[in-house]
């Protein structure tokens, strides 16, 4: 009897060193990389998924989570919000999957020179569905936001502004906005093609805005953007929050202290995901 109960006991303290266990391994966040083979682009274009904590619980296995998509900026990949701030330890203050995607150098744009460089075509039409395939997702735009810095800001209210069914947030930290007007770059004349082109007028953001219909604006996804003070492109940042005044597109601008420099982006992208939380839907 005595020894039965010790095994009792045992079996007992077991148990429960392993459902602690399961506890701690699952309530923190669990980053995760997708080799995605991308049809349109014809070759692997992975992606970083940041699950929110708590993702992996069995209690949680019914929740389904809003998703940030983060963009790099250009000479960027991937890994670089990862690899360059604390994204995994802010991530871990909010329940949100956050996706950073590869964009190479491609301007989040379907190139106007290779056929094989779809970079806006394959967030849209391949990546988003893998992720609301593979994820726990609220798959419509009032769970989905989209951010980036530099190319990826350009990208990310790029996409939001053409695709407004698909996302109720886009943010942008030192947006490189006039990149569809420059020629001084390889990536942005392979991307947009020769000055004047269809392709370039058909990416500009002010082109974009200022021709919604009548009545559009408020259909377009609350944007939020900052710029550093000593940023290079705070000039074309200050002209774009103009140009959102004057139509009365929903939006907030930050002018802030910092240059065009990850110190800068790992600090403002916490502002992305603080304002994320009040737009987005949470959990459900």
């Amino acid at each position: 009897m005595i020894r039965s109960r010790r095994l009792l006991v045992l079996i007992v303290i077991l148990l429960l060193a392993l459902v602690g266990f399961y506890y701690q391994l699952k309530k923190g966040i669990q980053i995760e990389t997708i080799q995605f083979t991308s049809g349109l682009n014809g070759r692997v274009l992975p992606y970083k998924v940041v699950l929110p904590p708590g993702y992996g619980l069995i209690t949680s296995s019914r929740t389904h989570y809003p998703v940030i998509y983060l963009l790099h900026g250009w000479s960027g990949h991937f890994d670089s919000w990862l690899n360059n701030t604390g994204l995994a330890q802010y991530a871990a203050q909010h329940k949100f999957i956050i996706i950073t995607p590869e964009g190479n150098n491609g301007w989040y744009s379907d190139s106007a020179t290779n056929p094989s460089e779809k970079y806006e075509s394959y967030i849209i039409n391949e990546l988003i569905p893998d992720v609301d395939g593979r994820f726990r997702t609220i798959r419509d735009r009032r769970g989905r936001g989209i951010a980036g810095n530099s190319m990826g800001g350009y990208g990310a209210l790029k996409l939001g502004f053409k695709h407004p069914s698909t996302f109720a947030f886009a943010a942008s930290m030192s947006g490189a906005f006039d990149a569809p007007n420059r020629v001084d770059d390889k990536s942005i004349m392979d991307t947009f093609g020769a000055a004047g082109s269809l392709a370039r007028s058909d990416n500009d953001l002010e082109q974009i805005v200022l021709g919604l219909t009548p009545g559009k604006a408020p259909a377009l996804p609350f944007v939020y953007l900052d710029c550093g003070l000593d940023d290079p492109w705070l000039n074309v940042n200050d002209h774009f929050s103009d140009v959102l005044s004057q139509l009365k597109v929903r939006y907030a601008y930050r002018r802030v202290p910092g240059g065009h420099v990850w110190s800068y982006w790992d600090r403002q992208v916490q502002d992305v995901l603080g304002h994320a939380t009040e737009v987005l839907s949470g959990p459900e």
